[in-house]
């Protein structure tokens, strides 16, 4: 096999490529050069990535004659918002860039959703490249352009699109991810089986434990596929205005339980989305539209997997159906005052509905419940 693989986000002239590989990073400089401006960049991590991977990508830039400097923000959910994204702004013009300067998001979704969302309003609008160093980035927030910071009121509830310019997904810094991140990139994978490619979810069922132990063709394999399958649908509808919403399967749901959670590591983002999508299953199955036999399919195998599936692995053994319900009511994507939910008619089956009633959410989460 090549040494790496690409996968084209076909947006016209703001098509760009997704380049998938072993040691992409320390290839970075030579990768990123034919789309900057100037070759100058700054380069925006955290505090745990950048003593891990932060000096591969200076010595790759020095190396393809690309200036650059570094910002070093502190890891985890609470860099999300508007006071670190404010101080983030600040140090970027206070290092002297030009529009024609590039941000380089290197890090989780949390450094690729802040600095994007940097990148959008900065002098109205600056370049950014996205190098996602965990598996949940690389195979979904990296791409599409989505991005954004939490407020008090909900997750993502400000943010734009802004495309990058380039995303280089380098598999081997996987290895460096703890076991609990890994598993929660896998659960964001198993989402593009169940929303509309079934043949890959019966793959990922075969594979995904060689997936989540480490085996690199697995890994490429299922990383491309989610790219390609992502790809797809931002081409056709980037903004979210009906066919997007759909890799949404499992959010409503986890984003209302990582609020209950304060957006702490009590749960992680694709902890939230493989509960959510058990539930979404579930719900599917009690509206009669599922069969039972597919939610149970979907439940063993992330369960196998070594992924929550229940809302008490998050919350523990009591929690507020009301406060769950309240935080889904805020969700972005409600519509009309209604509630969007992704629901199933089978694995590989996905579709939008806004037509649950309140009563239809209280008796799944209360089934939840007991468990």
């Amino acid at each position: 096999m090549s040494a790496h693989e690409t996968v084209t986000v076909a947006l016209g002239d703001r098509s760009y490529d997704i380049i998938v590989g072993q040691d992409v990073i320390a290839r970075a400089g030579e990768l990123m050069a034919p789309v900057l401006r100037q070759p100058r960049v700054t380069v925006v991590t955290d505090d745990n990535v950048a003593p891990l991977h932060l000096e591969t990508l200076q010595t790759a830039l020095t190396a393809a004659s690309i200036s650059h400097e570094s910002i070093v923000l502190p890891a985890g959910e609470q860099t999300k918002k508007f006071e670190p994204l404010e101080g983030l702004i600040d140090q970027i013009l206070e290092k002297g860039i030009e529009r024609s300067t590039t941000l380089v998001a290197l890090g989780g979704g949390v450094i690729g959703d802040i600095t994007g969302f940097a990148a959008a309003v900065t002098l109205r609008g600056l370049d950014f490249v996205q190098v996602p160093t965990s598996l949940l980035a690389q195979v979904d927030s990296s791409v599409g352009g989505k991005t954004g910071i939490n407020t008090r009121q909900g997750k993502n509830l400000v943010g734009a699109f802004h495309q990058p310019r380039l995303v280089l997904a380098d598999t081997g810094v996987l290895d460096t991810l703890p076991r609990r991140e890994l598993l929660a990139g896998y659960a964001e994978i198993v989402k593009y089986g169940l929303i509309n490619n079934p043949a890959f979810f019966a793959w990922l069922e075969g594979n995904g434990a060689a997936v989540r132990d480490g085996d690199p063709d697995a890994r490429r394999h299922a990383i491309v596929e989610s790219c390609h399958a992502k790809a797809d649908v931002v081409a056709q509808d980037e903004r979210e205005a009906g066919l997007r919403a759909l890799l949404n399967l499992g959010h409503t749901f986890g984003h209302a339980l990582e609020a209950e959670t304060g957006y702490s590591d009590a749960l992680l983002h694709g902890e939230g989305v493989a509960i959510g999508m058990v539930l979404a299953f579930e719900l599917s199955t009690q509206l009669g539209l599922c069969p039972a036999k597919d939610t149970d399919e979907v439940r063993r195998h992330l369960a196998a997997i070594g992924l929550p599936t229940t809302p008490g692995q998050a919350l523990g053994n009591a929690w507020s159906n009301d406060n769950l319900l309240a935080h889904m009511a805020k969700d972005k994507k409600v519509a009309d005052g209604k509630m969007t939910f992704i629901l199933a008619r089978g694995i590989g089956k996905s579709f939008l509905s806004q037509d649950i009633s309140r009563g239809d959410l209280m008796t799944l989460l209360e089934g939840a419940m007991t468990s």
